[in-house]
């Protein structure tokens, strides 16, 4: 699944590296970004001066940090994206009707990516922004996005990403995935019960095409205490039922 590149260029590599240590990390000066990446701090001026030349990058007493430019690019790429534009109304209006946190959620690169969220009136403020990254099996919307995948496109992500805990309910064991992704495409929804953060339950449901291709999920996020009895096996699930249908024709048939 992975694409290597036959010819890697490593100034282009290096310049990354760069930006993902400012990600990682924050503010950071010259010499405590070489010594990090084991680079000569000449070379990593250079690659900063170049960024901040093209605003990537913000110089401030002596650090640098990464430039609002990112926003830019990331806010067009989302726009481009027909999964967004068609589901973020139906998003919001889950928000809106549970008073809870609602996701989106896409795949790329055998990783989740959120791709927009909506708060209710009682929503939990949580470590998640627009643009995070997260492994698959540690949450009900990756779990959902799963069980749609041909198996041997589930195995790729599973050995490249492996199944690391986040939470001591984090399944790490593939066969006990496998099992649960085979429920979840019995049920047609999928259950983090404290399993990405705890005191926190979700219930997700996949987004397929036509073909039955996974194209995302959808989920309701609430404290544990507000997720249970006919809550969380009832009513959550038929409006996440109600708003993926909408999503579907509208992606599928517009």
């Amino acid at each position: 699944m992975e694409k290597v590149a036959k010819h890697p260029v490593q100034t282009t590599e290096k310049t990354l590296r760069l930006v993902e240590a400012l990600k990682n990390n924050g503010s950071c000066g010259i010499t405590e970004l070489a010594d990090r990446l084991k680079m000569g701090k000449s070379a990593v001026h250079n690659h900063l001066a170049t960024l901040e030349q093209h605003g990537y990058v913000v110089s401030e007493d002596g650090n640098y940090r990464l430039g609002l430019k990112f926003l830019d690019i990331g806010g067009y790429t989302r726009s481009q994206m027909d999964l967004y534009e068609t589901a973020e109304s139906e998003v919001k209006q889950l928000a809106m009707e549970t008073g809870e946190r609602a996701n989106l959620l896409t795949e790329e690169h055998g990783m989740g990516i959120y791709l927009y969220r909506a708060n209710g009136n009682q929503a939990v403020d949580l470590d998640t922004y627009t643009g995070v990254r997260t492994y698959l099996h540690t949450s009900a919307l990756g779990k959902a996005i799963l069980a749609t995948m041909p198996e041997e496109r589930t195995e790729a992500i599973l050995d490249r990403h492996g199944l690391p805990a986040t939470t001591p309910g984090c399944v790490t064991d593939r066969n006990e995935l496998y099992d649960e992704l085979e429920t979840i495409r019995e049920d047609g929804f999928a259950v983090d019960d404290e399993e990405r953060m705890e005191g926190l339950r979700c219930i997700a449901m996949p987004i397929t095409s036509t073909e039955g291709n996974s194209l995302g999920a959808i989920s309701i996020s609430a404290p544990s205490s507000r997720m249970k009895g006919t809550r969380f096996h009832e009513t959550i699930p038929e409006l996440l039922s109600g708003a993926v249908n909408v999503i579907e024709l509208n992606l599928n048939y517009s």
